[in-house]
Protein backbone atom coordinates (compact mmCIF):
# COMPACT_ATOMS: atom_id res chain seq x y z
CA UNK A 1 0.00 0.00 0.00
CA UNK A 2 2.69 2.39 0.47
CA UNK A 3 5.28 1.93 -2.90
CA UNK A 4 4.37 4.06 -5.59
CA UNK A 5 6.91 3.12 -8.60
CA UNK A 6 5.66 0.71 -11.29
CA UNK A 7 7.71 -2.07 -9.79
CA UNK A 8 6.42 -1.41 -6.61
CA UNK A 9 9.84 0.40 -4.82
CA UNK A 10 8.42 3.76 -4.62
CA UNK A 11 12.08 5.03 -6.55
CA UNK A 12 11.70 5.88 -10.39
CA UNK A 13 15.19 7.31 -10.35
CA UNK A 14 17.52 6.48 -13.14
CA UNK A 15 21.26 5.92 -12.45
CA UNK A 16 24.30 5.87 -14.73
CA UNK A 17 26.70 2.78 -14.24
CA UNK A 18 30.25 4.16 -13.32
CA UNK A 19 32.16 1.27 -15.49
CA UNK A 20 30.30 0.72 -18.87
CA UNK A 21 27.92 4.34 -18.66
CA UNK A 22 24.75 2.47 -18.83
CA UNK A 23 21.25 3.95 -18.05
CA UNK A 24 19.28 2.25 -15.34
CA UNK A 25 16.71 2.29 -13.11
CA UNK A 26 18.14 2.61 -9.51
CA UNK A 27 15.64 -0.28 -8.15
CA UNK A 28 17.97 -2.20 -10.59
CA UNK A 29 21.62 -0.72 -9.80
CA UNK A 30 24.06 -1.90 -7.02
CA UNK A 31 25.41 0.50 -4.83
CA UNK A 32 29.22 1.36 -4.83
CA UNK A 33 31.35 3.18 -1.78
CA UNK A 34 34.22 4.23 -2.99
CA UNK A 35 35.67 4.13 0.43
CA UNK A 36 34.58 0.28 0.86
CA UNK A 37 32.00 0.80 4.02
CA UNK A 38 28.57 0.84 2.44
CA UNK A 39 26.94 0.08 6.04
CA UNK A 40 27.68 3.52 7.07
CA UNK A 41 25.33 5.52 4.85
CA UNK A 42 25.26 8.87 6.72
CA UNK A 43 26.31 12.17 4.43
CA UNK A 44 27.35 9.55 1.40
CA UNK A 45 26.47 10.04 -2.05
CA UNK A 46 26.87 6.39 -3.83
CA UNK A 47 27.63 5.99 -7.52
CA UNK A 48 26.05 2.74 -9.01
CA UNK A 49 27.15 0.18 -10.82
CA UNK A 50 24.61 -2.72 -13.63
CA UNK A 51 24.57 -5.90 -12.16
CA UNK A 52 26.27 -6.91 -15.04
CA UNK A 53 29.51 -4.92 -14.01
CA UNK A 54 28.94 -5.61 -10.46
CA UNK A 55 29.57 -9.00 -11.14
CA UNK A 56 32.81 -8.64 -12.67
CA UNK A 57 33.95 -6.11 -9.78
CA UNK A 58 37.21 -7.71 -7.17
CA UNK A 59 34.90 -8.19 -4.01
CA UNK A 60 38.18 -8.43 -2.01
CA UNK A 61 38.95 -5.80 0.98
CA UNK A 62 40.87 -2.82 -0.39
CA UNK A 63 42.42 -2.15 2.40
CA UNK A 64 43.34 1.54 1.99
CA UNK A 65 43.53 1.37 -1.81
CA UNK A 66 42.22 5.11 -2.40
CA UNK A 67 44.74 6.38 -0.48
CA UNK A 68 47.85 4.90 -2.20
CA UNK A 69 46.49 5.62 -5.54
CA UNK A 70 46.24 9.23 -3.96
CA UNK A 71 49.46 8.81 -2.97
CA UNK A 72 51.29 7.75 -6.14
CA UNK A 73 49.06 9.60 -8.45
CA UNK A 74 51.01 12.50 -10.30
CA UNK A 75 49.07 15.22 -12.62
CA UNK A 76 52.09 14.59 -15.14
CA UNK A 77 52.52 10.96 -14.87
CA UNK A 78 52.44 8.47 -17.93
CA UNK A 79 50.36 5.28 -17.73
CA UNK A 80 53.49 3.40 -17.82
CA UNK A 81 54.73 5.29 -15.03
CA UNK A 82 51.77 5.29 -12.89
CA UNK A 83 51.25 1.77 -12.94
CA UNK A 84 54.93 0.74 -12.00
CA UNK A 85 54.86 2.79 -9.00
CA UNK A 86 50.95 1.20 -8.60
CA UNK A 87 52.95 -1.99 -8.93
CA UNK A 88 55.76 -0.83 -6.50
CA UNK A 89 53.58 0.18 -3.58
CA UNK A 90 51.82 -2.92 -3.59
CA UNK A 91 54.82 -4.81 -3.55
CA UNK A 92 55.68 -2.85 -0.48
CA UNK A 93 52.81 -3.13 1.37
CA UNK A 94 52.74 -7.17 0.86
CA UNK A 95 56.07 -7.48 2.29
CA UNK A 96 55.49 -5.08 5.20
CA UNK A 97 52.28 -7.38 5.86
CA UNK A 98 53.87 -10.92 5.42
CA UNK A 99 54.71 -12.86 8.73
CA UNK A 100 58.22 -13.60 9.60
CA UNK A 101 59.16 -17.25 9.16
CA UNK A 102 59.78 -18.97 12.46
Amino acid sequence: MWRSGPDGSGDETTVVCIACGGSLPRADAREYDKEGDRWSRRGKDFEHLCKECYRGLCHQPRDDLEAMLVDIADDDISQEAFLKRYYGAVEERDESREEPES
